[in-house]
Protein backbone atom coordinates (compact mmCIF):
# COMPACT_ATOMS: atom_id res chain seq x y z
CA UNK A 1 0.00 0.00 0.00
CA UNK A 2 1.59 3.28 -0.89
CA UNK A 3 1.97 6.57 0.87
CA UNK A 4 -0.52 9.15 1.41
CA UNK A 5 1.43 11.75 0.31
CA UNK A 6 4.60 12.03 -2.00
CA UNK A 7 5.84 15.19 0.43
CA UNK A 8 4.82 15.93 3.65
CA UNK A 9 6.08 19.03 5.19
CA UNK A 10 6.45 20.45 8.95
CA UNK A 11 6.10 23.45 9.51
CA UNK A 12 3.82 26.67 7.75
CA UNK A 13 6.43 29.42 7.95
CA UNK A 14 8.49 31.25 5.62
CA UNK A 15 10.14 27.94 4.58
CA UNK A 16 7.61 25.43 4.76
CA UNK A 17 5.29 27.64 2.50
CA UNK A 18 8.19 28.48 -0.06
CA UNK A 19 8.10 24.02 -0.02
CA UNK A 20 4.61 24.13 -0.78
CA UNK A 21 4.60 27.14 -3.25
CA UNK A 22 6.85 25.93 -5.44
CA UNK A 23 5.59 22.27 -5.13
CA UNK A 24 2.45 23.85 -6.25
CA UNK A 25 3.78 25.87 -9.20
CA UNK A 26 5.08 22.94 -10.78
CA UNK A 27 1.39 21.16 -10.63
CA UNK A 28 2.57 18.65 -7.77
CA UNK A 29 -0.97 17.95 -5.44
CA UNK A 30 0.33 15.21 -3.46
CA UNK A 31 1.64 16.89 -0.80
CA UNK A 32 0.55 18.31 2.44
CA UNK A 33 1.81 21.34 5.27
CA UNK A 34 1.73 20.02 8.61
CA UNK A 35 0.88 23.33 11.16
CA UNK A 36 1.42 22.90 15.10
CA UNK A 37 -0.70 26.07 15.37
CA UNK A 38 -3.77 27.52 13.92
CA UNK A 39 -2.68 29.97 10.87
CA UNK A 40 0.55 30.40 8.95
CA UNK A 41 3.49 32.77 9.56
CA UNK A 42 5.80 30.73 11.70
CA UNK A 43 8.34 32.90 13.96
CA UNK A 44 6.37 36.07 12.40
CA UNK A 45 3.15 35.06 14.11
CA UNK A 46 4.34 34.02 17.13
CA UNK A 47 6.91 37.39 17.89
CA UNK A 48 4.75 39.99 18.01
CA UNK A 49 6.06 41.88 20.67
CA UNK A 50 6.32 45.56 20.69
CA UNK A 51 9.20 46.81 17.89
CA UNK A 52 9.49 43.35 16.70
CA UNK A 53 10.91 43.63 13.26
CA UNK A 54 13.33 42.46 10.29
CA UNK A 55 16.75 43.32 9.87
CA UNK A 56 17.15 42.54 6.44
CA UNK A 57 15.63 45.12 4.01
CA UNK A 58 11.71 43.88 2.82
CA UNK A 59 12.51 43.87 -0.53
CA UNK A 60 14.84 41.13 0.12
CA UNK A 61 13.45 39.13 2.79
CA UNK A 62 10.55 38.16 0.79
CA UNK A 63 10.31 35.58 -2.16
CA UNK A 64 11.51 35.98 -5.54
CA UNK A 65 9.03 34.76 -6.95
CA UNK A 66 6.52 37.03 -5.23
CA UNK A 67 7.96 40.54 -5.13
CA UNK A 68 5.75 42.99 -3.14
CA UNK A 69 5.76 46.93 -4.38
CA UNK A 70 3.50 47.67 -1.66
CA UNK A 71 6.28 47.54 1.27
CA UNK A 72 5.65 50.08 3.76
CA UNK A 73 8.94 50.79 4.67
CA UNK A 74 12.61 49.67 3.78
CA UNK A 75 12.80 47.18 7.45
CA UNK A 76 9.04 46.59 7.65
CA UNK A 77 7.54 45.43 11.11
CA UNK A 78 6.21 42.17 12.15
CA UNK A 79 2.52 43.13 11.11
CA UNK A 80 3.39 43.85 7.97
CA UNK A 81 5.67 40.71 6.96
CA UNK A 82 3.08 38.42 8.30
CA UNK A 83 0.37 39.97 6.23
CA UNK A 84 2.57 39.67 3.22
CA UNK A 85 2.86 35.99 4.02
CA UNK A 86 -0.62 35.74 4.88
CA UNK A 87 -1.43 37.37 1.20
CA UNK A 88 0.69 35.23 -0.85
CA UNK A 89 -0.74 32.10 0.44
CA UNK A 90 -4.43 33.77 -0.31
CA UNK A 91 -2.98 34.91 -3.52
CA UNK A 92 -1.75 31.26 -4.55
CA UNK A 93 -4.54 29.35 -3.10
CA UNK A 94 -2.51 27.20 -1.13
CA UNK A 95 -4.70 26.66 1.69
CA UNK A 96 -5.89 23.88 0.19
CA UNK A 97 -2.33 22.08 1.05
CA UNK A 98 -2.07 23.08 4.73
CA UNK A 99 -3.53 20.83 7.71
CA UNK A 100 -3.76 23.53 11.27
CA UNK A 101 -3.09 22.21 14.54
CA UNK A 102 -1.46 19.31 12.91
CA UNK A 103 1.50 19.34 15.54
CA UNK A 104 4.38 16.59 14.46
CA UNK A 105 5.38 14.56 17.27
CA UNK A 106 7.42 11.28 15.58
CA UNK A 107 8.28 10.88 11.98
CA UNK A 108 10.06 6.80 11.45
CA UNK A 109 11.29 6.31 8.31
CA UNK A 110 9.37 2.26 7.67
CA UNK A 111 12.20 0.14 5.87
CA UNK A 112 9.59 -2.24 4.58
CA UNK A 113 7.75 0.29 3.22
CA UNK A 114 9.88 2.82 1.82
CA UNK A 115 8.12 5.78 3.25
CA UNK A 116 7.92 7.82 6.42
CA UNK A 117 5.12 7.48 9.32
CA UNK A 118 4.71 10.88 11.12
CA UNK A 119 2.68 10.75 14.13
CA UNK A 120 0.72 14.17 15.28
CA UNK A 121 -0.11 15.30 18.76
CA UNK A 122 -4.05 14.05 18.52
CA UNK A 123 -2.88 10.68 18.03
CA UNK A 124 -3.49 10.56 14.00
CA UNK A 125 -0.92 10.46 11.48
CA UNK A 126 0.47 10.42 7.88
CA UNK A 127 2.55 8.75 5.53
CA UNK A 128 4.52 10.74 3.00
CA UNK A 129 7.20 8.97 0.34
CA UNK A 130 9.78 12.26 1.40
CA UNK A 131 9.29 14.33 4.37
CA UNK A 132 10.64 17.49 4.53
CA UNK A 133 11.64 19.48 7.83
CA UNK A 134 10.92 23.72 7.73
CA UNK A 135 10.81 23.75 11.68
CA UNK A 136 13.68 27.00 11.66
CA UNK A 137 15.96 27.54 14.07
CA UNK A 138 14.58 30.36 16.10
CA UNK A 139 11.51 29.11 17.34
CA UNK A 140 11.52 27.59 20.45
CA UNK A 141 12.15 29.71 22.99
CA UNK A 142 14.94 29.10 26.13
CA UNK A 143 14.77 30.07 29.57
CA UNK A 144 17.63 30.76 31.54
CA UNK A 145 18.65 28.06 34.64
CA UNK A 146 18.49 30.94 37.05
CA UNK A 147 18.48 29.69 41.06
CA UNK A 148 14.82 30.71 41.66
CA UNK A 149 13.42 31.88 38.67
CA UNK A 150 10.14 29.58 39.61
CA UNK A 151 10.12 31.85 42.95
CA UNK A 152 9.20 35.11 41.38
CA UNK A 153 5.73 35.82 42.20
CA UNK A 154 4.77 38.25 39.57
CA UNK A 155 4.03 38.29 35.64
CA UNK A 156 7.22 36.41 33.64
CA UNK A 157 7.11 35.53 30.29
CA UNK A 158 9.71 35.27 27.09
CA UNK A 159 9.28 37.74 24.53
CA UNK A 160 8.56 35.22 21.65
CA UNK A 161 5.63 34.11 23.87
CA UNK A 162 4.34 38.17 24.42
CA UNK A 163 1.38 38.27 26.84
CA UNK A 164 -0.56 40.75 25.99
CA UNK A 165 -2.49 40.52 28.93
CA UNK A 166 -0.27 41.87 31.21
CA UNK A 167 -0.31 46.11 30.90
CA UNK A 168 3.28 47.08 31.55
CA UNK A 169 2.36 50.90 31.98
CA UNK A 170 3.03 51.68 34.65
CA UNK A 171 5.20 48.78 36.42
CA UNK A 172 8.80 48.05 37.40
CA UNK A 173 9.98 45.89 34.20
CA UNK A 174 12.94 43.92 34.70
CA UNK A 175 14.33 42.34 30.84
CA UNK A 176 17.15 39.31 31.14
CA UNK A 177 18.77 39.71 27.94
CA UNK A 178 20.09 41.75 25.70
CA UNK A 179 20.01 40.62 22.53
CA UNK A 180 18.09 41.23 19.04
CA UNK A 181 14.74 40.90 20.49
CA UNK A 182 15.87 43.33 23.46
CA UNK A 183 16.71 45.98 21.24
CA UNK A 184 13.68 45.93 19.19
CA UNK A 185 10.95 45.90 22.53
CA UNK A 186 12.95 47.78 25.20
CA UNK A 187 12.27 50.92 23.48
CA UNK A 188 8.82 50.31 23.22
CA UNK A 189 8.60 49.31 27.16
CA UNK A 190 11.02 51.82 28.22
CA UNK A 191 8.03 54.79 27.08
CA UNK A 192 5.10 53.30 29.57
CA UNK A 193 7.13 51.51 32.02
CA UNK A 194 7.83 53.33 35.75
CA UNK A 195 11.32 51.37 35.17
CA UNK A 196 13.28 49.24 33.53
CA UNK A 197 16.28 47.49 34.80
CA UNK A 198 17.94 45.51 31.66
CA UNK A 199 20.28 43.21 32.53
CA UNK A 200 23.00 42.08 30.03
CA UNK A 201 25.49 39.45 29.88
CA UNK A 202 27.20 40.99 27.00
CA UNK A 203 27.02 44.21 24.73
CA UNK A 204 26.25 44.29 21.36
CA UNK A 205 27.89 46.19 18.11
CA UNK A 206 24.76 47.96 16.89
CA UNK A 207 25.09 49.97 13.73
CA UNK A 208 21.96 52.55 12.75
CA UNK A 209 18.86 51.38 11.13
CA UNK A 210 19.17 53.32 7.99
CA UNK A 211 15.01 53.07 7.73
CA UNK A 212 12.28 55.26 6.01
CA UNK A 213 9.22 54.84 4.42
CA UNK A 214 8.59 54.31 0.90
CA UNK A 215 6.63 57.50 -0.80
CA UNK A 216 3.43 56.54 -2.60
CA UNK A 217 5.66 57.88 -5.79
CA UNK A 218 7.70 54.90 -5.27
CA UNK A 219 5.36 52.10 -4.52
CA UNK A 220 3.69 53.30 -7.38
CA UNK A 221 6.59 53.11 -9.80
CA UNK A 222 7.40 49.48 -8.51
CA UNK A 223 3.81 48.45 -9.02
CA UNK A 224 4.46 49.95 -12.56
CA UNK A 225 8.12 48.88 -13.83
CA UNK A 226 8.43 45.55 -11.75
CA UNK A 227 11.73 45.37 -13.14
CA UNK A 228 12.94 48.64 -10.70
CA UNK A 229 11.69 46.72 -8.19
CA UNK A 230 13.84 44.13 -8.69
CA UNK A 231 17.02 46.41 -9.34
CA UNK A 232 16.01 47.25 -5.61
CA UNK A 233 15.82 43.87 -4.47
CA UNK A 234 19.47 43.25 -6.15
CA UNK A 235 21.56 45.84 -4.81
CA UNK A 236 20.41 44.77 -1.27
CA UNK A 237 21.45 41.16 -2.30
CA UNK A 238 24.87 42.30 -3.72
CA UNK A 239 25.49 45.07 -0.70
CA UNK A 240 24.88 42.32 1.65
CA UNK A 241 27.18 39.98 0.04
CA UNK A 242 29.64 42.41 -0.04
CA UNK A 243 30.27 42.87 4.06
CA UNK A 244 30.44 39.48 4.34
CA UNK A 245 34.57 39.76 3.22
CA UNK A 246 34.99 42.56 5.55
CA UNK A 247 33.94 40.76 8.37
CA UNK A 248 36.36 37.22 8.17
CA UNK A 249 38.29 36.52 11.03
CA UNK A 250 42.23 37.58 11.23
CA UNK A 251 41.47 41.34 9.16
CA UNK A 252 41.32 44.57 11.07
CA UNK A 253 37.56 45.16 10.71
CA UNK A 254 37.98 48.85 9.64
CA UNK A 255 35.46 49.62 7.20
CA UNK A 256 33.28 48.50 9.96
CA UNK A 257 33.97 49.37 13.59
CA UNK A 258 34.02 52.89 13.29
CA UNK A 259 30.55 52.97 11.97
CA UNK A 260 29.14 51.41 15.36
CA UNK A 261 31.46 53.33 17.67
CA UNK A 262 30.92 56.81 16.24
CA UNK A 263 26.82 55.35 16.46
CA UNK A 264 27.51 55.01 20.39
CA UNK A 265 29.06 58.07 21.17
CA UNK A 266 26.86 60.07 19.08
CA UNK A 267 23.83 58.55 21.56
CA UNK A 268 25.07 58.02 24.64
CA UNK A 269 27.29 60.72 26.30
CA UNK A 270 27.78 59.17 29.48
CA UNK A 271 31.05 57.46 29.46
CA UNK A 272 30.40 54.69 32.44
CA UNK A 273 27.18 53.86 30.40
CA UNK A 274 29.39 54.01 27.03
CA UNK A 275 31.43 51.82 28.48
CA UNK A 276 29.39 49.18 29.84
CA UNK A 277 27.84 49.18 26.07
CA UNK A 278 31.60 48.94 24.19
CA UNK A 279 32.06 45.53 23.12
CA UNK A 280 35.73 43.82 24.09
CA UNK A 281 35.12 41.12 20.93
CA UNK A 282 35.20 41.49 17.58
CA UNK A 283 32.43 42.48 15.22
CA UNK A 284 30.40 39.84 13.98
CA UNK A 285 31.92 37.61 16.68
CA UNK A 286 28.01 37.70 17.70
CA UNK A 287 25.29 39.25 15.55
CA UNK A 288 25.74 42.51 14.57
CA UNK A 289 22.40 44.54 15.22
CA UNK A 290 21.06 47.29 13.59
CA UNK A 291 18.63 50.34 15.72
CA UNK A 292 18.54 53.63 16.29
CA UNK A 293 16.33 53.86 19.72
CA UNK A 294 18.28 51.19 21.41
CA UNK A 295 20.87 53.59 22.88
CA UNK A 296 18.60 56.51 23.34
CA UNK A 297 16.25 54.38 25.73
CA UNK A 298 18.93 52.94 28.29
CA UNK A 299 19.74 56.97 28.91
CA UNK A 300 16.36 57.58 29.66
CA UNK A 301 16.11 58.38 33.98
CA UNK A 302 13.64 55.38 34.15
CA UNK A 303 16.34 53.12 32.44
CA UNK A 304 18.75 51.18 34.39
CA UNK A 305 21.44 48.81 33.42
CA UNK A 306 23.05 46.58 35.02
CA UNK A 307 26.24 44.64 33.93
CA UNK A 308 26.66 41.82 36.96
CA UNK A 309 25.63 38.78 37.04
CA UNK A 310 22.67 37.48 38.00
CA UNK A 311 22.72 35.16 41.29
CA UNK A 312 19.35 34.04 41.66
CA UNK A 313 16.01 35.42 41.62
CA UNK A 314 13.16 35.63 44.66
CA UNK A 315 9.39 36.45 44.82
CA UNK A 316 9.83 40.43 44.38
CA UNK A 317 12.95 39.67 41.63
CA UNK A 318 16.20 39.32 40.81
CA UNK A 319 19.18 39.81 42.96
CA UNK A 320 22.84 40.40 41.02
CA UNK A 321 25.86 39.31 41.61
CA UNK A 322 26.63 41.78 44.17
CA UNK A 323 23.83 40.85 45.97
CA UNK A 324 21.73 43.60 45.23
CA UNK A 325 17.98 43.29 44.62
CA UNK A 326 16.09 44.70 41.88
CA UNK A 327 12.71 44.70 43.10
CA UNK A 328 10.12 44.28 40.37
CA UNK A 329 6.76 43.41 38.94
CA UNK A 330 7.14 41.74 35.44
CA UNK A 331 10.40 39.60 33.97
CA UNK A 332 10.56 39.71 30.40
CA UNK A 333 13.34 37.05 29.07
CA UNK A 334 14.74 37.95 26.50
CA UNK A 335 16.73 35.00 26.50
CA UNK A 336 17.37 33.59 22.78
CA UNK A 337 16.00 30.22 21.57
CA UNK A 338 16.96 26.67 21.55
CA UNK A 339 19.31 26.19 17.99
CA UNK A 340 20.93 23.20 18.60
CA UNK A 341 18.28 20.47 17.46
CA UNK A 342 16.63 21.89 14.78
CA UNK A 343 13.77 19.56 14.86
CA UNK A 344 13.14 20.61 18.13
CA UNK A 345 11.23 18.02 20.18
CA UNK A 346 10.68 15.84 17.32
CA UNK A 347 11.46 11.93 17.51
CA UNK A 348 12.54 11.57 14.09
CA UNK A 349 14.44 7.85 13.45
CA UNK A 350 15.59 6.87 10.16
CA UNK A 351 17.11 3.20 8.88
CA UNK A 352 17.06 0.41 11.25
CA UNK A 353 15.62 2.44 13.88
CA UNK A 354 18.57 4.90 13.96
CA UNK A 355 17.20 7.99 16.37
CA UNK A 356 18.29 11.30 14.65
CA UNK A 357 19.74 12.26 18.11
CA UNK A 358 22.00 9.68 18.18
CA UNK A 359 23.51 10.39 15.07
CA UNK A 360 23.76 13.58 16.00
CA UNK A 361 25.69 13.28 19.52
CA UNK A 362 28.16 14.96 18.55
CA UNK A 363 26.36 18.10 17.00
CA UNK A 364 23.70 18.45 14.13
CA UNK A 365 25.85 18.58 10.39
CA UNK A 366 24.27 17.61 7.43
CA UNK A 367 25.05 17.67 3.65
CA UNK A 368 24.17 20.68 2.12
CA UNK A 369 22.67 21.33 5.35
CA UNK A 370 19.71 19.17 3.90
CA UNK A 371 21.01 15.38 4.22
CA UNK A 372 21.73 12.83 7.04
CA UNK A 373 23.15 9.74 6.68
CA UNK A 374 20.28 6.76 7.17
CA UNK A 375 17.49 9.08 6.70
CA UNK A 376 16.22 8.37 3.33
CA UNK A 377 14.14 10.98 1.68
CA UNK A 378 14.31 13.14 4.47
CA UNK A 379 15.58 16.90 3.84
CA UNK A 380 15.79 20.29 5.97
CA UNK A 381 15.08 23.26 4.84
CA UNK A 382 16.88 26.11 6.58
CA UNK A 383 19.38 23.13 8.65
CA UNK A 384 22.58 23.05 10.34
CA UNK A 385 24.95 25.65 8.37
CA UNK A 386 22.94 27.34 6.62
CA UNK A 387 21.85 30.73 9.01
CA UNK A 388 23.93 33.59 7.56
CA UNK A 389 25.04 36.50 9.01
CA UNK A 390 24.38 38.93 6.76
CA UNK A 391 22.23 38.41 4.19
CA UNK A 392 18.81 37.07 3.36
CA UNK A 393 17.85 33.54 5.16
CA UNK A 394 14.95 33.30 2.00
CA UNK A 395 17.00 33.26 -0.91
CA UNK A 396 18.98 30.48 0.99
CA UNK A 397 15.17 28.73 1.47
CA UNK A 398 14.57 29.37 -1.89
CA UNK A 399 17.80 28.03 -3.24
CA UNK A 400 17.11 24.39 -0.81
CA UNK A 401 13.69 24.14 -2.29
CA UNK A 402 14.87 24.32 -5.94
CA UNK A 403 17.56 21.19 -4.58
CA UNK A 404 14.50 19.33 -2.82
CA UNK A 405 12.82 19.41 -6.30
CA UNK A 406 14.96 17.65 -8.11
CA UNK A 407 16.14 14.97 -5.13
CA UNK A 408 12.23 14.70 -6.14
CA UNK A 409 12.61 13.77 -9.68
CA UNK A 410 15.79 11.38 -8.44
CA UNK A 411 14.18 9.86 -5.94
CA UNK A 412 10.99 8.87 -8.43
CA UNK A 413 14.11 7.69 -11.18
CA UNK A 414 16.07 5.74 -8.58
CA UNK A 415 13.66 5.03 -5.36
CA UNK A 416 14.23 6.24 -2.06
CA UNK A 417 18.05 8.15 -1.15
CA UNK A 418 19.99 8.55 1.74
CA UNK A 419 23.41 10.48 1.55
CA UNK A 420 26.11 8.71 1.54
CA UNK A 421 28.28 8.94 4.96
CA UNK A 422 31.53 9.85 3.25
CA UNK A 423 30.14 12.90 1.15
CA UNK A 424 28.76 13.99 4.37
CA UNK A 425 31.64 13.41 6.17
CA UNK A 426 34.18 15.27 3.68
CA UNK A 427 31.48 17.92 3.02
CA UNK A 428 31.29 18.81 6.40
CA UNK A 429 35.37 18.73 7.70
CA UNK A 430 35.34 21.22 4.62
CA UNK A 431 32.47 23.10 5.82
CA UNK A 432 34.25 23.06 9.64
CA UNK A 433 37.57 24.09 8.10
CA UNK A 434 36.21 27.18 6.16
CA UNK A 435 33.85 28.70 9.55
CA UNK A 436 37.33 28.53 11.59
CA UNK A 437 38.40 32.00 9.75
CA UNK A 438 35.08 33.88 9.92
CA UNK A 439 34.22 36.05 12.78
CA UNK A 440 31.80 33.46 14.44
CA UNK A 441 34.99 31.53 15.66
CA UNK A 442 36.05 34.73 17.19
CA UNK A 443 36.50 34.84 21.17
CA UNK A 444 32.91 35.59 21.81
CA UNK A 445 30.61 33.60 23.44
CA UNK A 446 27.70 32.90 21.01
CA UNK A 447 24.20 30.72 20.01
CA UNK A 448 26.39 30.06 16.83
CA UNK A 449 28.90 27.98 18.12
CA UNK A 450 29.33 24.98 21.01
CA UNK A 451 31.30 25.47 24.10
CA UNK A 452 34.34 23.82 22.06
CA UNK A 453 34.55 26.20 19.05
CA UNK A 454 32.32 24.16 16.77
CA UNK A 455 29.79 26.36 14.24
CA UNK A 456 26.74 24.33 14.08
CA UNK A 457 24.55 27.34 12.49
CA UNK A 458 25.78 29.30 10.10
CA UNK A 459 27.12 28.78 6.43
CA UNK A 460 30.85 30.26 6.22
CA UNK A 461 30.40 31.50 2.22
CA UNK A 462 28.29 34.27 0.55
CA UNK A 463 24.53 33.38 -0.24
CA UNK A 464 25.40 33.57 -3.94
CA UNK A 465 28.01 29.89 -3.17
CA UNK A 466 25.46 28.04 -1.56
CA UNK A 467 22.96 29.15 -3.98
CA UNK A 468 26.12 27.49 -6.72
CA UNK A 469 26.91 24.67 -4.03
CA UNK A 470 23.07 23.41 -4.17
CA UNK A 471 22.44 24.04 -7.72
CA UNK A 472 22.74 20.82 -9.13
CA UNK A 473 21.63 17.60 -7.66
CA UNK A 474 24.29 15.13 -7.64
CA UNK A 475 22.97 11.45 -7.68
CA UNK A 476 26.43 10.35 -6.64
CA UNK A 477 26.52 12.09 -3.51
CA UNK A 478 23.27 9.73 -2.58
CA UNK A 479 22.96 5.58 -2.12
CA UNK A 480 20.16 4.02 -3.58
CA UNK A 481 18.13 2.49 -0.24
CA UNK A 482 18.93 -1.01 -1.22
CA UNK A 483 22.65 0.26 -0.84
CA UNK A 484 22.32 1.93 2.54
CA UNK A 485 23.84 0.09 5.67
CA UNK A 486 24.03 1.84 8.92
CA UNK A 487 26.14 0.33 11.65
Amino acid sequence: MGADFKVAILGAGFAGLCMGLKLQARGETAFVILEKADRVGGTWRENIYPGSGCDIPSHLYSYSFEPNPDWPEIFSAQPDILAYIESVVEKRKLSKRLRFNAEVTSAAWDDDAGFWRIGLADGSSVTAETFVTAWGQLNRPKLPPIAGRDDFAGAAFHSAQWDGSVDLAGKRVAVIGNGASAVQFVPEVAKVAESLTLFQRSPNWIVPRMNRPYTAEEKARFRARPEVMAKVRGDIFEMAEARLEAKRAGTAPVEEVPIPLAHLHAQVADPELRAKLTPDYEIGCKRVLISNDFYPALTRPNVELVTEAIARMTPRGVVDAQGIEHEVDVVIYATGFETRSFVGDTGITGVGGLRLSDAWIDGPEAYLGLSVTGFPNLFMLYGPNTNLGHNSIIFMIEAQADYVLQALDAIAQAGPLSVKQEVADAYNAELQKALAVTPWAGSCTSWYKTADGRILNNWPHTARAYAQAVERFDLEAYDVMRAVEVA
